[in-house]
């Protein structure tokens, strides 16, 4: 099993940054590929990025320019370096491990109950105008 923990959510103003971290302690992402989603109230769990153990990169749409996806030197941490945030962007961020295949861009249900990969307990993102 794997163990993933998000850190970095807080509240920006518009335009601001953050830098999200999915890390899974006492282990490196050298046999998954991860993925970053999102969920805000009512909406549903949406892809936002993902890399492969190979440093293979993909992004959504509407952060394509704003985000980057990327691993630490170490590979035991994944980072999305979120900048020029919107409110569009308001939402809970989650990391997921799984195969590269396995990340659907959009889910119905709640992010953590989806029926692929490994989660973690996701961090809050909040941007106001």
């Amino acid at each position: 099993e794997v163990r993933l923990v998000e850190s970095g959510g807080g509240s920006v103003q518009t335009g601001g940054s953050l830098r999200l971290s999915c890390s899974t302690p006492g282990a490196t992402f050298d046999d998954s590929d991860i993925a970053w989603y999102r969920q805000a109230s009512g909406n549903e769990c949406e892809l936002v990025s993902s890399i492969t153990s190979e440093g293979s990169t993909n992004y959504a749409d509407s952060v394509k320019g704003r985000f980057t996806i990327s691993y630490a030197n170490a590979k035991n941490t994944v980072y999305l370096q979120m900048n020029n945030l919107k409110p569009d962007d308001t939402a809970v961020y989650y990391c997921a491990a799984d195969d590269i295949e396995s990340f659907v861009s959009r889910y119905g249900g709640s992010c953590p109950e989806a029926l692929f990969g490994y989660w973690g307990q996701g961090t809050q993102v909040t941007v106001s105008s």
